[in-house]
C-alpha cells in the first residue's frame, strides 16, 4: 500500500524560500526570517492564517517580503517545493501570486536586481 508523503512543514517552506531569496546567505533580515521559523515543524495546512504567522515585521526588507510571498505560494503548490526550476521562476510565480502581479516599487525594484520579471 502507497504511504501519502509526510506533511509540509512550515520551517521547510521558510527553508526553501531562503534559499530562493539569499542564496548566498549574506542578508541578515533574512537569515533572522529563518533562524524565527527554524524549529517550526507545524504542517502548513494546519494554521488558519498562515499569512498572520509568518507576518515578521520585515515589511520593509524587500527580500523578507518576498520570502514570506513564497512561504504563503509554497503552501498552496506542495508540487513546487522540491521543483528543479530556477529561484527565478519561483520568485516571479510568488510575487504574481502574492501581489496580483503588480508588487509595490520596492519589491519590483529588489526583483529586478535579481532579474526577475513579473
Amino acid at each position: 500500500m502507497a504511504r501519502n508523503p509526510d506533511p509540509i512543514t512550515l520551517s521547510e517552506l521558510v527553508r526553501r524560500a531562503v534559499e530562493a531569496v539569499d542564496p548566498d546567505n549574506d542578508d541578515p533580515a533574512v537569515a533572522e526570517f529563518e533562524l524565527r521559523f527554524e524549529d517550526a515543524d507545524e504542517p502548513v495546512t494546519g494554521f488558519e492564517n498562515l499569512e498572520e504567522r509568518v507576518g515578521f515585521g520585515g515589511d520593509d526588507e524587500p527580500a523578507v517580503t518576498m520570502a514570506q510571498a513564497i512561504v504563503l505560494y509554497l503552501a498552496h503548490r506542495h508540487d513546487m517545493v522540491d521543483d528543479d526550476r530556477a529561484d527565478e521562476a519561483l520568485l516571479s510565480l510568488a510575487a504574481k501570486a502574492e501581489f496580483a502581479g503588480d508588487p509595490p516599487q520596492p519589491i519590483t525594484d529588489w526583483l529586478n536586481d535579481r532579474g526577475v520579471r513579473v
